[in-house]
């Protein structure tokens, strides 16, 4: 494609100082991992770098947050949002880089310190010459989308977005190989809810179970009976998983319990199947345990909501992609992942996109796992796309 003045995206060459700058940002803060909601540390060194850079306006929306705002030079335009998150998990490092973390039992485990690392980067960049910049960009270093109900909900709730056109969030990827680059429109990441079942029935010895009410036997034909939700009552078209994953009862092998308790989660796009599978769950609970003289406690949590994509800023973002990084093999349209992320509370105000990089391959450690890292080549791509995007959305 050959670009015109008017298309063109400044400024998203990163020099190489800049780029071992990010490497080096993301280093720090993968020695110093916080947890969600006591991310102090983290806020004050975000706070500390950006105070450095001109032109910004630097904020506290919460007490472990970081906002800046830029406001651009080249005239009036859209207002948009650039998200990193911060927090890290509660997991003992077991990498060994030289740069583990120094937190015991705390560790950037998801990527969320190279997330910081390069919307600095960005901010760097951006800030240093707003002239070639209309509308204004919000830059914000959130926290705790590790634990529900989630730093995102929060800074809504405190008016983040009020005024806010477009919002634009990168998720780095270790099962994705590195030069990957992930636009999608539609549905992208799953709501994830959570529930717990506990079930009274009556003790008793293990050699005469006539005595008793099992709570054993009755939890395991409400595990089997809840996997027909799935297969029976949904639409073969529509997404969902239910899963078990806590089982809690009996202390003994010859002693049947009084009581058993189950727990777990259920993922999910369509906001009607979020609301019927929690219905199916109480009614087949409510059955079963009836039909033994049981009893039960049935609580439902919902979490984070499904992470939508808004297809026109998705097709924006897919053009600026093969602008700002043309080597990157760019894809439209994968399949949904099961996993959740709070950046969909931002998308309740205003439409936008999550975009996702990859920064591994397929033999890499999972995210939340001990020996989670990053490829750090990803980060400068990084980099790129927040400052693709804040060219992009504010036209």
């Amino acid at each position: 494609m050959t670009q015109t003045p008017e298309t063109r995206i400044p400024g998203t060459q990163v020099p190489a100082e800049l780029s071992q700058q990010v490497i080096q940002w993301r280093r720090h803060l993968h020695r110093h991992p916080e947890l969600s909601f006591q991310e102090h540390h983290t806020a004050q060194f975000v706070e500390e770098e950006l105070r450095r850079l001109p032109h910004l306006s630097v904020s506290r929306p919460t007490p472990t947050s970081v906002l800046a705002v830029l406001r651009g030079q080249a005239g009036p335009g859209k207002t948009v949002l650039l998200r990193a998150d911060m927090d890290a998990l509660p997991i003992q490092e077991e990498t060994g880089l030289e740069f583990t973390s120094q937190n015991q039992g705390v560790m950037h485990a998801c990527g969320h310190d190279g997330h910081t690392a390069m919307l600095l980067g960005a901010a760097r960049m951006l800030s240093a010459h707003p002239e070639t910049l209309s509308g204004e960009v919000r830059f914000i270093f959130q926290h705790a989308e590790e634990l529900p109900p989630g730093g995102a909900q929060q800074l809504v709730d405190a008016g983040l977005m009020d005024g806010v056109d477009t919002v634009m969030g990168i998720h780095l990827m270790s099962p994705v190989p590195t030069g990957v680059v992930v636009v999608k429109g539609g549905p992208l990441m799953a709501a994830a809810d959570r529930f717990s079942l506990k079930i009274q029935g009556k003790g008793g010895h293990g050699a005469m179970p006539n005595q008793t009410i099992d709570p054993v036997v009755i939890a395991a034909q409400i595990i089997l009976a809840f996997q027909t939700i799935v297969s029976r009552t949904l639409d073969p078209m529509d997404t969902a998983v239910v899963t078990v994953a806590t089982l809690e009862g009996g202390q003994a092998m010859n002693v049947i319990p009084d009581t058993v308790t189950l727990g777990g989660t259920v993922r999910t796009f369509n906001p009607e199947v979020r609301t019927l599978i929690p219905e199916r769950m109480e009614a087949i609970a409510k059955g079963i345990t009836q039909a033994h003289g049981a009893t039960y406690q049935f609580d439902y949590i919902q979490g984070y909501r499904a992470t939508t994509n808004d297809p026109e800023v998705a097709a924006k973002l897919q053009e600026m992609v093969r602008q700002v990084l043309p080597e990157a093999q760019l894809l439209t349209n994968p399949n949904p992942l099961m996993g959740s992320e709070d950046f969909s509370a931002y998308m309740t105000k205003a439409p936008g996109t999550f975009v996702l990089i990859g920064a591994g391959g397929p033999d890499a450690a999972p995210h939340h796992h001990p020996k989670f890292d990053l490829d750090e080549q990803a980060l400068e791509q990084g980099v790129k796309l927040y400052i693709g995007a804040a060219h992009t959305l504010t036209r």
